[in-house]
């Protein structure tokens, strides 16, 4: 925890990030982008590089992945319809919840506020998973990458979602695991709690400034307890 990150007031609402903040789903990636480019005749992309490459949204992973693997770059078109089908297909097979998820979920939506999930994923996916993985009933709002003209790191996201839910940005905790999270909720004015177990470009998500730094999400009590 970074003792010199302290929240001025209680938080009146939660954004939390959905892949590496709740739902470890770099092997649903890995599947994914695999059958889509053996679609079009190309190699698979390796895990360590999924892990470095997610966290900006599918379109921004399909076009490095075929950067990665010297596909054409007018393919794009082609992969993105194909990436979707299999995604559709295989969303949350090859993921699984971190440890704490649950408990963290249970500690915030104790509290009584609203909650929303934020994700660069989009929509259809982001509520696909949360069904699958029980996560739906503590959100009151899902937005995904879609929904909006930007993504994060642009604050745009959380911005809109403050303003889906009623309240000020600096009054809403922004829950994620990467400096994409951390820079959207500097940039729209809102604290910012980043987990360690997430992707954060293969960089330690510590060097990253923010209120507090988690091994697990149920760790957030301690910054929630009177």
């Amino acid at each position: 925890m970074n003792a010199r990150f302290t929240p001025s007031l209680p938080p009146q609402a939660f954004l939390i990030d959905l892949d590496g903040t709740l739902v470890d789903t770099v092997g649903d990636f890995v599947a994914v982008l695999t059958r889509t480019l053996a679609d079009l005749g190309l190699p698979a992309v390796s895990r360590d590089w999924v892990l470095q490459a997610v966290g900006r949204g599918s379109e921004q992973l399909i076009r490095a992945a075929l950067r990665e693997v010297g596909g054409d770059a007018g393919l794009y078109e082609t992969a993105w319809a194909r990436y979707q089908a299999h995604y559709l297909q295989l969303n949350g097979q090859a993921s699984d919840l971190f440890p704490g998820t649950v408990e963290g979920l249970d500690l915030l939506k104790a509290q009584g506020l609203p909650m929303a999930c934020l994700t660069n994923k989009p929509a259809r996916f982001a509520r696909d998973l949360l069904a699958a993985k029980g996560l739906s009933g503590y959100f009151d709002r899902v937005f995904g990458g879609d929904d909006f003209e930007r993504k994060k790191p642009d604050p745009l996201p959380l911005l809109k979602t403050c303003e889906a839910l009623g309240v000020a940005p600096r009054d809403a905790w922004m829950i994620g695991d990467s400096s994409n999270d951390a820079q959207a909720a500097h940039a729209a004015g809102c604290p910012v709690v980043l987990l360690r177990h997430g992707y954060n470009h293969g960089e330690p998500v510590d060097a990253v400034p923010a209120l507090a730094h988690l091994d697990r999400l149920d760790l957030i009590g301690r910054l929630l307890a009177p």
